[in-house]
Parts: structure tokens; C-alpha cells; sequence
């Protein structure tokens, strides 16, 4: 069987990042095999993508002399097993995972790029990260970004060339499972008594957030603006569905303050299924500074949520001003505010994106489509290097 290593900097991106695809490639014919750090979510990891894990001990943070000892794991595992594909995600996978393929003999060496934290950092700390992207890049035999704007800004950064760089499909990194993220999937009873257990009134307003509770996913902005609709409009809530990181990216202490005490806001923390809390809400409130091709606006539409994103990349995609979304300028609360604020009274303008948000996803992202185009690459790639397919 052909050999396949996909690695990801913590085993949550390979939960939740390319959920169901390992079990699809096994099927045509791929033998995979999981790389990341430890965390909690490795052993579902390892249930749910049917594929052995190998710990091989990275940060998220820049770490010299760690990376480069993970560096040299990886560089013997790949020795040892002999892949003919590795496929990373994240940053720090990336480079582990591209210069340790390429320095190892691996012939085909794919990087997804799902976002770049370097887009917020400045000075130094930019000047390494932009050289370590290069560096990745350079390794890689093909970069996938996943979206078209992200594919924009690699190739204005000067990262690589034009020929290395390709979306796949219309972007995401794994598209969606529509059939999934639906509400006929769900337990309707259990639905309503979570609905009791969150204190949701029949007529509230619900706004939800979904992801890391942040600076850089908006949730200072978010605090503050949904603060100051409720001062206006008391149906509103706003749900928070997502860990606290107060070690990378830390939220002030006003903010922190506001979200403990303001009982309209409701967080519920992290939640391996967020299906439900999707069901219970009106509307997804999503104001990053910086993503890849997320998610979570895929999720929210396919439950007819209209939803707030900011421009950026891959939210600007997913998302059509005025169709199936509201589109605000990052980093500004007050216009947050205000299509928080047209969410709740412009009923008219609702219907319109609720009737579009569900469709306009399923056109678009359906999951196993994706796969098959992602198989084709694949396929493709092993031809260029004269190896087998499955």
C-alpha cells in the first residue's frame, strides 16, 4: 500500500482539521499514518481517522532547540516507515514535516496552508516567521492554500512561485459534511433540554461564536459589541462555544470580567460536537483578524445561520455581502455592533440571508466532492514521480 503521512502540530487539527479523510484515502487504497504532538484529543484522533498516531514532540510557539530535536524524530520516522507522500498542516508541522521529508528522500511533500499567524506579527518575530514560511515552502513540493486570497498573499509575500502554489476545488482544507451539519441529524428532545439547561428563552436573539476565545478571533471586539446591544435589545444573547488561551493570546481582564459576570453571555466552553449550539442560535458572530478557510461560517450556514465575518481571507469567500452573510472591517467594534444590531430589527433582510445560507454552502463545500479532487492530486503527484498509485 502506498504510505501516507499526514502531520499537524497538535492532534486536534488532525480530529478537526481533515475529519473523515484518512478513512476515505484508506478505502482507495493508502496505508495512513497520524503525526503530531500529544494532546487530549489524540486517542478520538486515532478512533475516528482509523489510523495509527505517532507522537513526535512540537510547540506552537518558536522553540529552536525543541524543533530541531522534532525535527530529527521526524526525520528518523520517516527513515524508518519510508512514506511516499507527507501532507502537513499548521506551521510548525510544516516545517518539521516538509524539511524533514525533503532532507529525508520523501518525493512527494504537500503543505496545506489553513492561515498564518504571521499576518499579526511584527518585527522580528515577523522577519523569522517570514523566512521560516519560505523555508517550508521551499521544501514543499506543492502548497495548497485554501483559499484564493491566501494564495494571493503567498505569492505577494514572495514565498514561492506561481507554479508550486494551487487551491483545490472552491478552498477549504476538507469541505463539509452537509449531511452532517444539518437539523434533521440531530435528537430534537435533547435539543430543547439544552436549550432549558443555557437558560434560552423562546424569543431570545442568540449570537454564537465558535472557535478559541482569543484576542486574535475578535472576542474583545465581540464582548464589547454585543455589550452594547443588549443595552438596546434584551432577546439578546450571545453564546461562546470554545477554550480560554490565556498562555498564547491572552484576552484583557475587562473582557474576561464581562464575559463571567454579564449573564446574557453564555460560555459553554470547549465542545467536541457544536451541532447543537448552532441549532439553538439565530446568528453567527465570527470577528477574526486572521483565518485560513474557516469553518465554522461552512457550519453556521448549513444551519441557515446568517453570518457576521470580517474581511479577510477566507471568510470573504465563504460569506457573500448582502446573500448568505454581513461583511465588517476586522478590529472595529462599532460596525460589529451595527450588523449585530440589522441582524436583530431588518427582519426582511434576515429571511433573505437565512432562505440562502444552507444552499449557498452545499454548492459550494460538499466534503466527499473535496475528497475526491484532494485523491486526484494525490494521484497525480505519484504519477509526476514515475511510483505507484493505489
Amino acid at each position: 500500500m502506498t504510505k501516507l503521512f499526514r502531520i499537524t502540530t497538535v492532534p486536534l487539527s488532525l480530529q478537526k482539521l481533515i475529519t473523515g479523510q484518512l478513512p476515505y484515502m484508506r478505502s482507495k487504497g493508502f496505508e495512513p499514518l497520524m503525526i503530531s504532538a500529544e494532546g487530549p484529543e489524540a486517542e478520538a484522533a486515532k478512533r475516528e481517522q482509523e489510523s495509527p498516531l505517532v507522537v513526535v514532540p512540537m510547540t506552537r510557539k518558536v522553540t529552536p532547540l525543541q524543533d530541531l530535536r522534532s525535527l530529527w524524530t521526524f526525520y528518523k520516522l520517516c527513515k524508518k516507515h519510508k512514506p511516499q507522500i507527507i501532507h502537513s498542516h499548521t506551521p510548525k508541522a510544516g516545517i518539521i514535516g516538509m524539511l524533514g521529508g525533503k532532507l529525508a528522500g520523501v518525493p512527494v511533500r504537500l503543505h496545506t496552508v489553513a492561515g498564518l499567524p504571521l499576518m499579526e506579527a511584527t518585527g522580528t518575530k515577523r522577519r523569522v516567521l517570514d523566512a521560516v514560511e519560505k523555508l517550508t515552502y521551499a521544501c514543499a513540493t506543492k502548497v495548497y492554500p485554501n483559499s484564493t486570497v491566501l494564495k494571493d498573499f503567498i505569492l505577494q509575500s514572495g514565498y514561492c512561485g506561481p507554479e508550486k502554489v494551487k487551491v483545490i476545488g472552491n478552498g477549504s482544507s476538507n469541505g463539509i459534511n452537509t449531511s452532517f451539519f444539518s437539523v434533521e441529524a440531530l435528537n430534537l428532545d435533547k435539543l430543547q433540554a439544552l436549550k432549558h439547561e443555557l437558560g434560552i428563552n423562546t424569543g431570545d436573539f442568540v449570537f454564537v461564536f465558535i472557535g478559541r476565545l482569543v484576542k486574535d478571533k475578535g472576542i474583545r471586539e465581540l464582548v464589547s459589541a454585543f455589550k452594547a446591544v443588549q443595552a438596546k435589545y434584551a432577546q439578546a444573547k450571545l453564546l461562546l462555544v470554545g477554550p480560554m488561551e490565556q498562555d498564547l493570546d491572552p484576552l484583557p481582564p475587562e473582557t474576561l470580567l464581562e464575559i463571567e459576570q454579564n449573564e446574557s453571555i453564555i460560555p459553554v466552553g470547549y465542545q467536541n460536537d457544536v451541532r447543537p449550539y448552532l441549532a439553538l442560535s439565530q446568528a453567527l458572530a465570527f470577528p477574526s483578524y486572521r483565518e485560513g478557510f474557516p469553518n465554522v461560517p461552512m457550519q453556521a450556514g448549513c444551519f441557515e445561520l446568517p453570518s457576521i465575518v470580517t474581511n479577510i481571507n477566507g471568510c470573504n469567500e465563504i460569506i457573500v455581502e448582502g446573500e448568505n452573510g454581513l461583511i465588517i472591517p476586522p478590529k472595529n467594534t462599532q460596525k460589529l455592533q451595527e450588523a449585530m444590531e440589522r441582524l436583530l430589527v431588518d427582519e426582511n433582510l434576515y429571511a433573505h440571508l437565512q432562505s440562502n445560507a444552507r444552499r449557498m454552502i452545499v454548492e459550494r463545500y460538499d466534503q466527499e466532492h473535496f475528497w475526491e479532487l484532494l485523491y486526484q492530486e494525490y494521484q497525480e503527484h505519484l504519477r509526476q514521480h514515475e511510483l505507484a498509485i493505489p
